[in-house]
Order: structure tokens, then C-alpha cells, then sequence
């Protein structure tokens, strides 16, 4: 029986060319599969009847766009996730999802072999791989662009020598990945860190400089989850979709970094991310009304390793599935509103309410009606701070 190998299909130039060359460097079938997860381009019934003009045995697609949002994106959100204060992990957040269907279908095909078309030398080759034997260990990995040196001049030779109805247009100057929770944008002149983006590079957002009127939403959260926007209901998708267009419209969610990346080195990454920044800002400050001190003082050290996680592709890890129990829990209470002003590139909040607020009016507040007892606040003081005086009076002696 001939073997089979999974091929993760983007309808593009080298994933349409590995087909052709795993077949020949392996002697396998390939069965292609591409996963919508809401990055826009060609319809999926054009990329699936590609794969199978390029070679392809069968060709799969699915429409992953509400898996993504409901199972990826949503405990992005829950859990704050921003990689180093700051990416709200845009890719890695999609690797998961694809695999998923990945292994799916090498179980239903019989394939022995899953195939990926990252670099050597990214994240994305561990996010899938490791991901794809958390699933399946018995399945093997291939890359042909790292593992059978498939460079871009090669593929185009390959591309024309074979006759593949693909285009072989010149290559953009950047490397983008992009999803519906965000757009990643890097190689070319942004590798020299010294120069800045410009507005060539970016599609999701507009330049926060130009003069615009601001735009004022409120989202409501029922135990963390974007529930409605301006009262309207809307399920995950929809909430990232609306301020991916209102926030992006007002030049939110540009992040330029140099990042720590897993294999080792520091890369420069431009990202845009409008509708996660909205909705991360909003559940920050919800959370900052309804959840008790020390369980928010522990979650934002969870959030942290949490994050780092899903950047170093173990989404199916158990440390990451324990994680999620911890966060599910933190935020049981994490329902109400939050009102923002979107403009100039920022994300203000300016109001919140909730019934689950622990925020007391009468214990804040500094006006008549004040319930705070401050004839206790000196003995607590002198008891807070005992351990400090006494450790103080020994190194004065010291």
C-alpha cells in the first residue's frame, strides 16, 4: 500500500509545489488540507480544487473560522495573553487549530505523515510538530523547505517544469502571516531594526496619526466571554471581526518588537491586532472590578507562563490544559461592561460597570456616606509593618 502524507495547504506557491515534491522525494500521495481561520484571500473551493490540479490524491478544506475565535482566540482573552507584555500571539494561536485538523485527517486517510512548509529557523516548525505527536505520536513530520532544501528559486523551477496552474509572481519583500485575531509582518527592510515600518505594510489598521473623529463602544463580557457590542449579541467571531473594523479604524493594535523567538534568536516583528488589543484592554479592566486581589495578583504570574506556552507551541500540553482550568475558574465573575473611546491609535478606557463588582462606593468614596472605619487603619499599619521595624532595629545595630 502506498503511503500517505498530510499536507498543511495554503493554496499558495511552495505548499502547491511540495505536493509534487513530496510525491517524488518520498514517493507518498498527499492529501492537502487547508483551514480557513479567517485570513481572507481565495475562496476554499478554488484552493481545494488547486491541490488537486497540482497532484494532490484529495484535497480537504474547512471553514475553522468559529472554532478559531470560540477555542483559540477566547482563552487568549480570558487569559490576558500578550508575549512579552505585548503580542497578543496572533500565529500561535492558529498552529493549534490547524494541527487539530491536520491529524484529523491523516486518521481518516490512513496517512502515516504530516507535512509542513516552515522554515528551519522560525516558531511555527515547533508549533506544529509539536502539536501534531501531543495528538498523534505515532505520526511522522516532514518540511520540505527545511528538510529537502525546497529554496523559492527551486520551487519556481519546479512550478514552471511541471506545469502547475499557479502563479510565480515575484515574492513580496515581508514574510505575513495573518488570521482574523491579527496580521504578522516581518523580513525585508524591517530585519535592520534601526528602520521604521511604513504604511505600505500595514491592512488591518489605519494611521493613528491622521485626524478622525474617535469612536466610543461598549462590550459587554458574561464570565469573560465578549458577549455583545453596544448591546447587540454577538458571538466571539463577530466581537473580533466589528473592533477588528472600528478599532482598526482608528489605528489600534500596532505592535513593532524584537521578540525572543523559541529556536533561540531575537527577531523583529511588526504586528497588527485591533479587535484582540479592544478586546484584551476591555477584559483587563473588567477584571480589575470583579476579581478579589490575590487571585489577580496570582493571575497575571499564570498569564505570563500561560502566554509562553501557547508562543512555544505546547497548546496541548498538560501544564497548558491545568492552566486553563485556573483561568476558567478566575474568571466565573468576570461579567459586565466596559465602555472605550477608540482614537488616535489607543484603546481608553473611560467607564465600567458590573453586578459583580467588588468595587464599594461607600468604602471609596471620601465624601459623607463613607463606611471605611479609618480609626483602624494605625493598628494595622503598626502590625503590617512589625516585621520590617524589627529587622530595621538589628541592621541599625549591625
Amino acid at each position: 500500500m502506498t503511503e500517505r502524507v498530510v499536507l498543511a495547504y495554503s493554496g499558495g506557491l511552495d505548499t502547491s509545489v511540495a505536493i509534487g515534491w513530496i510525491a517524488e522525494e518520498t514517493g507518498a500521495e498527499v492529501i492537502a488540507v487547508a483551514v480557513d481561520v479567517g485570513q481572507g484571500g481565495e475562496d476554499l473551493d478554488v484552493i481545494r480544487k488547486r491541490a488537486l490540479a497540482c497532484g494532490a490524491v484529495e484535497a480537504e478544506v474547512a471553514d475553522a473560522k468559529d472554532e478559531f475565535a470560540d477555542e483559540y482566540c477566547l482563552p487568549a482573552i480570558k487569559a490576558n495573553a500578550l508575549y512579552m507584555d505585548r503580542y497578543p500571539l496572533v500565529s500561535a494561536l492558529s498552529r493549534p487549530t490547524i494541527v487539530k485538523h491536520l491529524v484529523a485527517a491523516a486518521k481518516k486517510h490512513g496517512a502515516t505523515t504530516v507535512a509542513h512548509g516552515c522554515t528551519g529557523k522560525g516558531n511555527d516548525q515547533v508549533r506544529f510538530e509539536a502539536g501534531i505527536v501531543a495528538l498523534a505520536p505515532e505520526l511522522k513530520c516532514i518540511a520540505p523547505v527545511r528538510d529537502y532544501a525546497m529554496t523559492r528559486d527551486k520551487a519556481i523551477a519546479f512550478c514552471e517544469e511541471k506545469q502547475l496552474p499557479i502563479a510565480t509572481t515575484k515574492k513580496s519583500p515581508y514574510s505575513i502571516d495573518q488570521n482574523v485575531f491579527g496580521r504578522a509582518v516581518e523580513t525585508g527592510f524591517l530585519e535592520d531594526i534601526w528602520n521604521a515600518p511604513i504604511e505600505d505594510i500595514y491592512e488591518y489598521t489605519s494611521n493613528p496619526a491622521e485626524q478622525r473623529e474617535a469612536d466610543e463602544v461598549v462590550i459587554s463580557f458574561k464570565a469573560g466571554v465578549p458577549v455583545a457590542i453596544d448591546g447587540k449579541p454577538v458571538t466571539v467571531l463577530q466581537a473580533v471581526q466589528q473592533l477588528n473594523e472600528r478599532a482598526g479604524a482608528q489605528g489600534i493594535g500596532r505592535i513593532d518588537m524584537v521578540e525572543d523567538r523559541l529556536v533561540g534568536i531575537k527577531s523583529r516583528e511588526v504586528y497588527e491586532a485591533p479587535g484582540a488589543i479592544a478586546l484584551i484592554t476591555a477584559h483587563q479592566e473588567l477584571e480589575n472590578v470583579t476579581v478579589e486581589r490575590e487571585l489577580a495578583r496570582y493571575k497575571r504570574q499564570v498569564e505570563q507562563r500561560w502566554g509562553e506556552l501557547v508562543y512555544d507551541g505546547l497548546w496541548f500540553s498538560p501544564l497548558k490544559r491545568a492552566l486553563d482550568g485556573f483561568i476558567n475558574e478566575a474568571n466565573q465573575y468576570v461579567t459586565g461592561d466596559v465602555r472605550m473611546t477608540l482614537h488616535g491609535g489607543r484603546a481608553v478606557v473611560t467607564g465600567r460597570r458590573s453586578d459583580e463588582s467588588l468595587y464599594d462606593f461607600n468604602l471609596a468614596t471620601y465624601d459623607s456616606g463613607d463606611t471605611f472605619d479609618q480609626s483602624k487603619a494605625q493598628g494595622f499599619i503598626e502590625i503590617f509593618g512589625l516585621s520590617q521595624k524589627i529587622a530595621a532595629r538589628r541592621d541599625l545595630r549591625a
